[in-house]
């Protein structure tokens, strides 16, 4: 039950309300000393994103099921990445990027979900089928494998972004900057603004916030329409949005 004077319908509230609209959406707070996991850091999409943050100075910690896997891969990496187990991954990182394969996404959630909480968790992951006529998105029954993650991770700050990100273009070392929009979706602007503000760290990317995790289906399905249009044209295509 609600009073007039709850603090919800207070002109203090209102205030702040109006305030936070207002305010500049690009006014990003400073990520730099944030510590990121990536879980699934060996995999092409996952040694890509720990790359490209770790070269634009971030702390990077890659996660693996085997922690001498992560840690092999961390060593042909460089730039002072750090490889562990999963768990050990989870633990030491402000923020974990998740980029397990959509197979053992939810094991691997299930599994690290005391690890997680209280973190800021960004998925990454793309649920996709593979046919004789190309990639198809699958939907997931939570909605999504965010909605999924929020569900099983219900301690944590679950985001989603990074999903149309090419892992070629990721890992190479001699692309200086990734001319591509990063959908971020999330519950919370203090958490979204984050997760964009981390985007903006990598030379040419930008964090665009898209909306609730509810909207997070349409976002990773588009992953299959950009796979086509790599095939059709070998090209390695991100996103842009216009007039933002």
């Amino acid at each position: 039950m609600t009073t007039p004077d709850d603090d919800r319908f207070s002109p203090n509230a209102a205030t702040r309300a109006k305030a936070a609209l207002k305010r500049d959406p690009w006014d990003l707070p400073d990520v730099s000393g944030l510590v990121v996991g990536v879980l699934g850091g060996t995999g092409d999409q996952g040694r890509g994103l720990a790359y490209r943050l770790a070269r634009a100075g971030q702390k990077v910690i890659i996660g693996s099921r085997a922690a001498e896997r992560a840690q092999t891969a961390a060593g042909e990496l460089g730039l002072g990445i750090e490889g562990e187990e999963n768990a050990v991954c989870a633990r030491r990182s402000d923020v974990v990027i998740v980029a397990v394969p959509w197979e053992g996404h939810a094991k691997t959630l299930q599994a690290l979900r005391e690890e997680l909480a209280g973190k800021l968790v960004i998925d990454c992951v793309n649920p996709l089928g593979f046919d004789r006529k190309g990639a198809y998105a699958l939907k997931p029954e939570e909605g999504s494998a965010a909605e999924q993650a929020a569900a099983l991770l219900p301690e944590s700050r679950v985001t989603a972004a990074f999903h149309h990100l090419s892992a070629v273009l990721l890992q190479d070392p001699e692309t200086e900057q990734i001319d591509t929009d990063v959908m971020v979706l999330g519950e919370s602007r203090a958490d979204t603004d984050l997760v964009q503000a981390l985007a903006a760290r990598i030379p040419g990317m930008r964090g665009v916030f898209a909306g609730r995790l509810r909207n997070a289906h349409q976002v990773e399905s588009l992953v299959a329409n950009l796979i086509s249009v790599n095939r059709r044209y070998k090209a390695h295509a991100g996103l842009r949005i216009t007039d933002v």
